[in-house]
């Protein structure tokens, strides 16, 4: 398949775990993965917050796929195939909004927000045995939603949504529960930009704690200027130790206790000595609703969670549903939102905003440095042939569950189940 033999090569005898550069260069891996991880695994499509109201849309790239996530005039949620029955043009052009009906442009065949065809120009040329009721714009195959998340699946014969996420469902659990009542929603605006490297490296670059004291040394030092303890005890890299850990199915998480606050009651100097009391009346009603021990797992530690193959949820100095599609080998677009409970009130969400964008915007302490980061290494990987193997060996002489999530034993979990989908069982 590639000039050096496998992907990737794993050794637990030598404690060693390798990965061919090529698998980040190369469009014929691409094609392997659309087929095999694109084409059979859960990929998320949106948030039922994005579309609250009846003929609410939203379109989009799913899967590599056009797509019309919308909800009907009865309020039923839709995931369709935004492709005209009759000769295949995109049939909703606009990006958002809310419609009873969808006009394809070319010929003018018109469908209802439930999809089904409504009229079609001088219908009577198409014979007695023309039917509407078969040419409806086609349903995914398959598209279930958790707590609001809404996935589509190309397979028509794969599991459940439920019993994919397996040990991920914990943590979306852990995000509804910063809502009294369960309800998160997309908070109003959305981040798109396109990242020059290949998509794989944003799925390493979300869960590895290794390079945050490198990588974030300007975060760091804003956060200890602003009045934020961030020293680290000696021989750690980072004030706090967390897990990396492995969910099933491809997910993984890093689950660290938090030192960065969290506008869910964990207040730091950053929020500003008028946020102190409102916070506080935060965390009693947590602790109210949820008791002291789940308060305490809500408000008082920080994940970042992979669900399998490229959604990535970040619930650290604020909530950011992180979705990103390949467009090639070296480039991928990425799309990010802010969530938040909707009975947030202003200043509540300003303080919720404020941190999404410090750390996670595009514009922030964090995030261009991940970019640079990755899009470095993707230059680098032109000496794929010369310079062919990336080391994820950290922390394999651990046992499984002693790793940390400065370790890289979730990320090599990752790619396991890559390899498998990919490569196939070795």
């Amino acid at each position: 398949m590639n000039l050096n033999g496998p992907f990737v090569v794993e050794s637990r005898e030598e404690n060693t775990f390798l990965v061919n550069r090529e698998a980040f260069v190369s469009e014929d891996v691409l094609k392997r993965e659309w087929d095999a991880i694109f084409r059979t695994c859960w990929i998320y499509v949106g948030h039922a917050s994005e579309i609250s109201n009846p003929g609410d849309f939203r379109t989009r790239n799913v899967a590599g796929r056009p797509i019309l996530f919308c909800r009907d005039s009865n309020g039923v949620v839709r995931v369709l195939i935004n492709v005209c029955s009759h000769r295949g043009a995109i049939v909703c052009r606009e990006r958002e909004g809310n419609a009873r009906g969808f006009y394809c442009m070319y010929h003018g065949w018109t469908f209802g927000n439930d999809g089904a065809l409504r009229a079609v120009p001088g219908e009577d040329a198409y014979g007695p045995k023309f039917g509407k009721a078969t040419r409806g714009l086609a349903p995914a195959p398959r598209f279930e939603q958790y707590r609001d998340f809404w996935f589509l699946n190309l397979d028509p014969d794969a599991t459940s949504l439920e019993d994919y996420l397996a040990g991920a469902k914990e943590y979306i659990d852990l995000i509804a529960d910063q809502s009294p009542t369960r309800a998160m929603k997309i908070i109003d605006g959305t981040q798109e930009y396109d990242i020059k490297a290949n998509w794989k490296l944003l799925v390493e670059n979300s869960v590895d704690d290794y390079h945050v004291i490198s990588a974030h040394a300007t975060w760091m030092r804003y956060m200890t200027n602003s009045g934020v303890d961030m020293k680290r005890p000696k021989g750690q890299l980072l004030p706090t130790l967390g897990k990396g850990r492995e969910l099933g199915n491809g997910h993984l998480v890093t689950d660290n206790p938090n030192y960065r606050g969290r506008p869910v009651a964990a207040w730091i100097s950053v929020y500003g000595e008028d946020a102190r009391p409102d916070m506080e009346r935060m965390r009693v009603e947590l602790v109210e609703r949820l008791g002291e021990e789940r308060a305490r797992r809500v408000a008082d530690t920080n994940r970042n969670l992979v669900i399998f193959p490229n959604l990535v949820v970040n619930d650290g100095s604020s909530v950011t549903v992180r979705n990103f599609t390949p467009v090639n080998a070296g480039l991928m677009k990425v799309t990010a939102w802010a969530l938040g409970p909707v009975e947030e009130t202003r200043e509540q969400r300003a303080r919720r905003l404020h941190a999404f964008l410090t750390f996670y915007g595009p514009g922030s302490f964090a995030t261009p440095d991940d970019i640079a980061a990755l899009e470095s290494a993707q230059k680098g990987y032109a000496a794929y042939r010369e310079a062919p193997w990336n080391d994820l060996s950290r922390g394999m002489h651990k046992e499984r569950g002693d790793q940390l999530g400065t370790d890289e034993g979730h990320i090599r979990y990752f790619w396991r189940r890559w390899s498998e989908l990919v490569e196939g069982p070795g």
